[in-house]
């Protein structure tokens, strides 16, 4: 029987029949069982039971993505291209933390960026679609990137401003020995994490604190603001576009307005 190099790549690449589906369903498990196993060897009173075996399953599974990604370099008619890709990537990262292991302790847990390769068995599980809709997102987010770099610039010289003002208030006998650590208080304050380690003691200071936990509250909502803006906008061209694409059944025209419903050359509803 001769070697079919056309379809093993076609097995490997993509999952539009039975073979192929298997294969991605395999590499789920596989992904699966590894991001476990990390997980798992990383409780003490396991690893010390069952660390030999989580060892030896770690290196079996490593020896199936070292397989695999060497098929895929093999394969790819663009070798450089897959090399460097996203994925291509990803599959690499997937493989070298149990080969540093060797010579670098505990980076075999660093194994758990494989869970990012679930991202190429989205199509088994028919969620492609919902991809879309992260393509949104990300085009939002990359639309608001100037005015978040605006409101984060301004966060910075608050949080310098107040730490500085706190460290003259309060001073090292309240915890504040310095501005760096007056900033930290200040970042956790405004963020209302509130850890409580540093805390102000003077009247003084504790005015200054409630006005910045204040403060915090409204700067929580105005990058949440320029993203969902951004998200509406980016939906709203989304959806032109799609109109736009209509073809009408009579004239063949296309470009039609979002709110149309007939065509606006021949009448066509469309």
């Amino acid at each position: 029987m001769r070697f079919d190099k056309k379809r093993l790549a076609h097995i490997v690449f993509e999952s539009d029949d039975p073979v192929s589906k298997k294969f991605d369903i395999i590499l789920l498990i596989a992904i699966l069982g590894s991001v476990l196993i990390a997980i798992l060897d990383s409780v003490k009173d396991l690893h010390q039971a069952y660390g030999r075996i989580f060892y030896v399953l770690e290196w079996v599974v490593t020896a199936l993505f070292t397989i695999e990604y060497g098929l895929r370099v093999w394969l790819s008619r663009r070798k450089l291209g897959y090399v460097f890709s996203f994925f291509g990537i990803v599959d690499l990262l997937a493989v070298l933390p149990t080969y540093l292991s060797i010579f670098i302790l505990n980076t075999q847990l660093l194994v758990v960026v494989r869970a990012l390769r679930f991202l190429r068995v989205l199509r088994v599980l028919k969620l492609g679609r919902y991809l879309r809709e992260s393509q949104i997102l990300a085009q939002a987010l990359y639309n608001s990137r100037l005015k978040i770099m605006i409101f984060l610039g301004a966060v910075v010289t608050i949080i310098l401003v107040m730490g500085t003002v706190m460290f003259l208030i309060e001073g090292p006998e309240s915890g504040f020995t310095n501005i760096p650590m007056s900033m930290y208080w200040a970042i956790v304050t405004l963020t209302t994490v509130g850890y409580g380690d540093i805390s102000p003691i003077t009247p003084l200071g504790k005015m200054v604190a409630s006005m910045i936990m204040l403060l915090g509250y409204a700067i929580i909502a105005v990058p949440t603001g320029i993203v969902t803006s951004e998200i509406t906008v980016a939906s709203r061209k989304r959806e032109e576009e799609l109109f736009s694409k209509r073809v009408c059944p009579t004239c063949h025209a296309e470009r039609h307005d979002a709110d149309a419903y007939h065509c606006k050359y021949c009448g066509t509803r469309l």
